[in-house]
């Protein structure tokens, strides 16, 4: 069957950004809000006692204003993301984040509402059957609440965040939109490309001095934009550190562990994890440098492809990438499989390898049509199979929520990439197992292994870098020096000296540490891929897997991270053994590698 490489935005809403029924959700939300805050406004728990149909009535108010929203984001979103150098839709996108402003207040007042509630009349409500999938989101809603300022403050912040904390985000996007550079291939024919492609080249083109060149030249352009960039980067986290400062507290990490639903001692016994096991991966690349006739690898050699042999890997239709996806993931669940299946035949997702398009990829879901829509970029690559695995995990994942109120699927991002990695893993394993000789193993378990690097060393660098620039940032503004300097340091302990060549630019060039609504992006991936590896253990010798897997899919947004882990896993996260558990895993790849390749080496 031939897939669209285009993704559907018409069943959304029709015509684009000047979509008739989108300006009528949006004028609708509107109206939903102001009849929200009404009756917050006018709302008497003791009157409403004792059915409390009013407050139940809320409930589904503020979930349906949410849902919306999020319809309406997603759908601006994907625009941008399909054109990203289009600056006619910067203007749509601030009447959305408008739009979400407005809610804001009446959402803050929500919260402060049930904190407000007597502790017999908040036993009763949370007792109500309909309000029985939603008891820890209502009771995690109360107890933020603790922490928020007067209304008038709190709204003023919500409306300084559109011009200041939004902003700066939408600003780095407009800068990264107008980068290019040129590139000049193995032929030695020069062409232009953008941020978005130079990126792609940079972790997948096979020629070695190309790859070098490239790095050296997207090192320049970024360096050409590091004024703007750091600007950028200094008044976002300034914003974010003001507003830690103004609800009580210095501490940066409260946030982002209080969003992923987890402690500072998980977070701890991760990477004090991570940190002991980055010897085998350190003999992994001195094995792929050997291979690649190189002494050490650079940043730009890490997930580079390498040849064995006589083998050479045949570039991938994507035709032929949906049809082993669905075919794997029915191995290990049919329910996976079925919704792969919906994904690739209703055009849910944007793959085309073009100018023009935003760097990188994800998964948003589309929550009134109980759909998702998937964005990424298709080169042929082996490599390619597992990015659109990974993105149809998490669609996977919200589509087992889909029958559950709105705030069940409110799952933090760390335990999203489970659902992810776990539907890449199936993928990279199947294609290991389909391997017809020895030279074909090395290519395909190179590839596998990409993802432990990068959980491992990439993000660990990223986060050791966030955690020291945060710490100077609250002291003064970093300069584009000082920021190189900090990469520099981070790279250098996160890969553990493995590298010949650094990225420092790094910190100006990736998006994730510009996103405005979630501080500390990157940790949860290593956690995700950590948490996943001890999932796809079980499901590898249990019968009923499907079942069990979908139940913890379903509680994640119903508990904490902790107890998730201990209820459907019966493990400890503050404790070192699973998380060295998943680093076992890896090591049986590494050695695999080193056994494989031994005959390789020259």
């Amino acid at each position: 069957m031939t897939y669209s490489q285009n993704w559907d935005l018409d069943s959304i809403f029709p015509g684009g950004v000047d979509s008739p029924q989108l300006a009528d959700k949006m004028s609708l939300i509107a109206l939903q809000i102001q009849d929200f805050s009404t009756t917050i406004q006018n709302f008497d728990v003791t009157a409403d006692a004792p059915a409390f149909a009013t407050f139940v009535a809320l409930t589904n108010e503020a979930q349906t204003i949410e849902a919306g929203l999020l319809q309406v984001s997603v759908f601006v979103s994907a625009l941008i993301s399909d054109d990203f150098s289009n600056t006619n839709l910067t203007a749509k996108n601030a009447e959305v984040d408008n739009l979400k402003a407005q809610y804001a207040d009446p959402s803050a007042k929500f919260k402060k509402l049930l904190a407000n509630i007597d502790a017999t009349n908040w036993a009763a409500i949370i007792a109500i059957p309909a309000l029985k999938e939603i008891v820890f989101n209502l009771n995690e809603m109360r107890q933020e609440a603790g922490e928020l300022l007067d209304d008038a403050t709190e709204n003023l912040i919500t409306q300084l965040e559109l011009d200041g904390y939004s902003a700066w985000s939408s600003h780095y996007d407009t800068i990264a939109a107008g980068l290019s550079m040129p590139f000049t291939d193995e032929n030695g024919v020069t062409t232009t490309i953008s941020a978005g492609q130079a990126l792609n080249h940079l972790e997948g083109y096979p020629d070695a001095k190309v790859r070098e060149n490239l790095l050296a030249g997207y090192e320049k352009m970024w360096g050409d934009a590091e004024g703007l960039v750091g600007d950028t980067l200094n008044h976002l986290a300034g914003f974010r550190l003001t507003n830690y400062k103004a609800h009580g507290t210095k501490d940066y990490l409260k946030l982002p562990l209080h969003l992923n639903r987890m402690s500072q001692a998980t977070l701890d016994a991760m990477w004090d994890t991570v940190s002991k096991n980055k010897e085998m991966l350190k003999k992994y690349f001195v094995r792929k440098a050997q291979l690649m006739g190189k002494e050490a690898l650079g940043f730009q050699d890490i997930y580079a492809p390498i040849h064995a042999g006589d083998f050479e890997a045949k570039d991938l239709s994507y035709d032929d990438a949906a049809e082993f996806i669905m075919a794997n993931f029915a191995k290990f669940s049919p329910k996976m499989a079925a919704l792969a299946k919906r994904a690739f035949e209703n055009n849910w997702i944007e793959s085309e390898n073009r100018p023009g398009k935003q760097p990188g990829g994800y998964m948003e879901a589309v929550p009134e049509l109980g759909e998702s829509r998937i964005f990424l970029t298709f080169t042929g690559s082996p490599n390619d199979a597992s990015t659109i695995a990974h993105e149809l995990g998490h669609s996977f994942h919200t589509s087992v929520l889909t029958d559950l109120p709105f705030w069940r699927g409110g799952y933090a991002m760390n335990v999203a990439e489970t659902a992810s990695t776990f539907a890449e893993l199936v993928v990279n394993d199947a294609k290991l197992q389909a391997a017809t000789s020895d030279a074909e193993r090395v290519t395909l378990l190179d590839a596998k292994l990409n993802n432990p690097v990068a959980m491992m060393m990439n993000i660990h660098a990223r986060y050791l870098f966030e955690n020291k620039f945060y710490k100077l940032r609250q002291q003064k503004l970093v300069t584009p020096a000082e920021l190189n300097q900090l990469m520099t340091e981070a790279q250098e302990e996160a890969f553990d000296g493995a590298l010949d060549k650094l990225h420092p630019h790094f910190w100006a060039s990736k998006l994730h540490f510009y996103i405005d609504d979630v501080p500390f992006y990157n940790f949860p991936y290593t956690f995700g891929f950590l948490f996943s590896l001890g999932i796809y253990a079980q499901a590898q010798k249990t019968e009923n897997f499907e079942d069990q897997y979908i139940a913890l899919l379903r509680d994640t947004a119903n508990m904490s991270t902790e107890d998730l882990a201990q209820k459907h896993l019966g493990v400890d996260l503050t404790k070192p053994d699973f998380w060295q558990a998943g680093a076992d895993l890896v090591a049986k790849d590494v050695q695999d590698f080193l056994d494989v390749t031994e005959q390789f080496v020259k």
